[in-house]
Order: structure tokens, then C-alpha cells, then sequence
């Protein structure tokens, strides 16, 4: 592998706000409370001792959560961890996507561990552990239900509703066929259909598949998968959730600070009057306040006050956060000092400090995830051959080719003499037309535009004509950019780990760990050599 970095911020895939919270920029600076380059990880450890924890209640279920899968030893050992009081997690989330979904549940993950890692070198005395906590409540089948695998999307074929982990696995086995008739060939093409099968052939649920893909993958590093879906893990946000119920204090205040922040940014996530759903059976749908009464929207579900009340504390599993209140969730119930998640998500987590503040919950280290381009040898060979560097792979694809031919021709196809004469043509015409009649100059400059827009044509005209004698080779840049960022977006956002894996097997892991680096504001490019 040859590993190559540059900043994310000049890869064309930054977005402003993105942008300014890696280089820790005002005006968004007072909305995070440590910085990304840089953060102070023993100040967030102090604050985070000092937050009551029920680590009993965390390592008894997750525990019970691993009942059924092949717990590994370093998996065992790190839920004990989790009890002692110089134990700390590393967390990133992400919804039960159907084999994981796209490359960056993987970078991520991957992430986690290797902060985990660098931490315990650099804090000897303290330990850290990689936390997966599961989106399993998101009911958005639309986007968990499919992937990517070798240029061929492949749905999920089913019509079930409400939270995806709660699913069912019925109907996954023609989806694994299809993986293994596309992969099923390479090296470790069958181990790793033997994985999904033992999955979602195996499990009941898409929650309890994904904790056993999930813990096949990268339990062997020791990483935990939590499901917050479970009533010892909402019965300790019942304060919070009760207060969101009777006096909707989030939106009040998330809504003040996307004020501020609306002023410089786009804002990713609005917050509701209430913000939980309701969650039962098949069924995640929002409560709202309708005079006297609590109302499920779309059921005839109503509560009274007392009622509601009696339901949060009975059934706690029942209420469901939404995106404002899911980050307290995690933060009441891991000892968490880090958070590590996409654009999107730390967009939001900027809406989030007044609102942790508020309920007393330490706010976390925000950490952007890795990204990666993975160039495959062939793909790499046809870059050299190309003479295409890292940074230009970047760039447009019409501005490459541009540059392509610009560089590969004999022909001058930038007409700057040809400007330059015509500007001096007309500078002189214009003074001439001074000495006849002043009202002739307007005509000599609209003769002098339609000239330079002639030239420009021209100009275009003998791009496009010189671009069919390297029409090989642009061909071959447009087909290397389309490879590389499918539908002009990253590679990690459309691509399946699967073939991958197949090809290098666990390795695979080994090799992005080593390019993976935890805090730091760059985008790696790896290049098989």
C-alpha cells in the first residue's frame, strides 16, 4: 500500500461548517467544547468522572445483549472493563444498515479502535473501550435496506414497517445468494458468506444480525456492540424524557442555539416540540401534545397525562429519542470521552452543547470520521500512466481532461496572442473614434465584445477538436474519476466493505488501521502498489 494524505478541506467534499470545525474557526467555535486537531482528551476525562454512572446496569446488559453469539475473550474483557472507574469508551454509531451498508461504517469502526489504542499508549493508567453503538430504533428502511456490490445495487425485498432493528431476517437469504454469487469466488469470498448466513440466517432480528456480523468483524479488537434499544438503558433517561414530554424544553433551547447558528451555516437538524417517538411492535411514530392529551400520529393512541406518565415508567423501552435527544442517551449511560462521527453528524452535535449543559450531561470530544479513497493497482497503474497525481484525482473531470490535452499538445490552444491583438486593435480604434464622434465608442466596445467572443468560440472549437486526438486518454480519465467517485460522490458512500474482504480477508482490517488516523483534519488516499 502507499498511503497519501492531503486536507479535507481541498477535496471538493467539505461543507463550510465542516470546514471551520476542523480548523477551529469563529463564528463556530463556541458551539463545541474541544477542538479537532488537538483535543484536551484529560480534561474530558476529568469531566467525565465526575458524572454519575450505573456501569453495573452497562456491563449487565450488555451481557445479556451478547446471550446467543460467540463472545471472544478480548469482547469479555472489555464489559468487564467498562465496571472500573478509570475505564472510558470510545463511541461511533450508525443505523443496522443491511451488511453494514456503505465503506464508511467500516472507517469508522476502525477509527474507534485505533483512538482506543493510541489512548491507552499515551494514558497508561486508564482503559479504553471501542463502543458500535447501534441506530437500531431508525424506521428509514429506504436507506438501511440496500447496497452497493460491484456497481449493482441490491435491495432487501420486504414490506415491514417501524424500527429496523426490530425487523425480522426473513427474505434476507436471496439477498446473501446474490453476495455470494458476487464475490463468492474470491479468497475468503465463501468465509465471508458463511459470516452473513450465520447473521442473518441465524438471528432472529436485524438488530441481533448486525451485533453478530458486527462482533465477527471486529471482535477480536475488542470493540462492544450496544443496542440502547432495551429498558435498562431508557429507564436512565426517564428524567430527561419526562421533562421533554411535559415541558418540551429542546426545542426551546436547541432552537436557540440554531439561531446562532443559522446565521453563518446551513442547520442539519431541526428539533420537534417533543422529541420522541413512540415505540411498539411495527410501529415509530412521533408523539405530540394536542391540548390535555399525548397523541401517537398515525394510530388512535392518545394518553392522559397520568397515563403517559404510568407508560414512561412502566415501559421506558417504549419512547424513542430522536436525533436531538439519541447523543444524551449515549451520554448517560457510557462513560464516553469521545465521539466519532460523519459531517452530518457532527453538524448536528454542534446544535447539542446548550442542550447537554442543561441536562448535566458532559459533552463529549466531537471527532470527524476518516475518510478514504482506496485506489485498486489497476486503477493506481492507469493513474501513473495518465500522470495524474493525487491532489488533481480531486479536481472536476472536464477540468482534468481540459488540463490533459492542454499539457499533451503541440498546438496552442490558449488564443492569448490572438486576445491581446484584438484588445490592441480596439484600444486603437477607440481613440480614434474619440478624435470623430465620442458616441462611437459604446459601438467600438460592443464591436470589441462580439470580437473577444469570437475568439473565445474559436478557442472552444480547437479544445474540442484537439481532445479527439487524445480521445484514449480522456476516455480513460473520465473512466478512472467514475471508478474512483461513483456518481461524482466518494467512493465511501457508495461501496460495500464485501469485496473488499473477500479479496484481503481480516488483513484488509489490519491494513486500514494502519493508515487510519484518529484526530486529524486530512483525507487518506490509499494506493495498492
Amino acid at each position: 500500500m502507499c498511503q497519501h494524505y492531503l486536507p479535507f478541506t481541498e477535496t471538493g467534499f467539505c461543507s463550510p461548517i465542516i470546514a471551520d470545525f476542523l480548523t477551529g474557526r469563529t463564528p463556530l467555535r463556541s458551539f463545541y467544547e474541544y477542538i479537532q486537531v488537538n483535543p484536551d482528551f484529560d480534561k474530558a476525562m476529568h469531566v467525565k468522572s465526575t458524572q454519575p454512572l450505573r456501569r453495573d446496569l452497562l456491563a449487565d446488559a450488555l451481557y445479556k445483549q451478547y446471550q446467543g453469539v460467540e463472545i471472544r475473550e478480548e469482547v469479555r474483557a472489555n464489559i468487564g472493563l467498562l465496571q472500573a472507574t478509570n475505564t472510558f469508551t470510545i463511541c461511533t454509531a450508525h443505523q443496522p444498515n443491511i451488511f453494514t451498508g456503505y465503506l464508511y461504517f467500516i472507517y469508522k469502526i476502525l477509527q474507534t479502535i485505533k483512538l482506543s489504542r493510541d489512548l491507552a499508549v499515551k494514558y497508561p493508567k486508564n482503559h479504553f473501550v471501542p463502543v458500535y453503538y447501534m441506530g437500531s430504533e431508525d424506521a428509514d428502511l429506504d436507506e438501511l435496506g440496500s447496497i452497493q456490490l460491484n456497481g449493482k445495487t441490491l435491495t432487501w425485498d420486504t414490506d415491514q414497517k417501524g424500527a429496523v432493528g426490530r425487523m425480522n431476517t426473513t427474505g434476507l437469504d436471496e439477498m446473501i445468494k446474490k453476495v455470494a454469487d458476487a464475490v463468492g469466488f474470491e479468497p475468503h469470498g465463501p468465509a465471508l458468506v458463511e459470516m452473513l448466513e450465520k447473521a442473518y440466517l441465524g438471528h432472529k432480528t436485524i438488530q441481533e444480525a448486525t451485533l453478530s456480523l458486527v462482533n465477527d468483524l471486529f471482535g477480536c479488537y475488542g470493540l462492544l456492540v450496544l443496542i440502547p434499544d432495551n429498558p435498562a438503558f431508557k429507564q436512565q433517561l426517564i428524567p430527561v424524557m419526562e421533562e421533554e414530554l411535559w415541558q418540551q424544553s429542546s426545542a426551546a433551547i436547541v432552537g436557540k442555539t440554531i439561531e446562532k447558528l443559522a446565521e453563518h451555516y446551513k442547520v442539519q437538524a431541526n428539533p420537534r416540540e417533543i422529541n420522541l417517538f413512540y415505540l411498539i411492535e411495527d410501529k415509530r411514530e412521533r408523539i405530540v401534545k394536542d391540548g390535555e392529551l399525548w397523541k401517537i400520529l398515525h394510530t388512535s393512541l392518545s394518553f392522559s397525562g397520568e397515563q403517559l406518565k404510568e407508560e414512561l415508567y412502566t415501559h421506558p423501552e417504549r419512547f424513542s429519542p430522536n436525533v436531538i435527544l439519541r447523543g444524551i442517551l449515549q451520554e448517560t449511560i457510557l462513560p464516553n470521552i469521545a465521539f466519532i462521527g460523519g459531517g452530518g453528524e457532527v453538524a448536528y452535535w454542534l446544535e447539542l452543547k446548550e442542550l447537554f449543559q442543561h441536562h448535566k450531561v458532559p459533552y463529549p470530544v466531537i471527532l470527524l470520521r476518516n475518510s478514504f479513497l482506496w485506489i485498486k493497482k489497476d486503477l493506481h497503474d492507469r493513474q501513473r500512466k495518465l500522470g495524474i497525481s493525487t491532489e488533481a484525482l480531486f479536481e472536476d473531470t472536464e477540468l482534468l481532461v481540459n488540463r490533459f490535452v492542454h499539457e499533451h499538445t503541440n498546438a496552442a490552444l490558449v488564443l492569448r496572442e490572438e486576445y491581446a491583438a484584438v484588445e490592441k486593435l480596439f484600444n486603437e480604434l477607440e481613440e480614434k473614434a474619440k478624435t470623430i464622434d465620442v458616441t462611437l465608442i459604446a459601438t467600438v466596445n460592443a464591436e470589441r465584445t462580439r470580437a473577444l467572443k469570437s475568439i473565445g468560440k474559436l478557442e472552444h472549437k480547437f479544445l474540442r477538436a484537439e481532445k479527439k486526438k487524445f480521445a484514449w486518454q480522456t476516455e480513460q480519465i473520465r473512466a478512472l474519476k467514475e471508478r474512483l467517485f461513483p456518481g461524482n460522490s466518494l467512493q465511501e458512500r457508495k461501496e460495500n466493505f464485501m469485496p473488499y474482504y473477500a479479496q484481503y480477508g481480516p488483513g484488509w482490517f489490519d491494513m486500514m488501521l494502519k493508515a487510519v488516523k484518529p484526530v486529524t483534519d486530512q483525507f487518506g488516499v490509499i494506493s495498492e502498489e
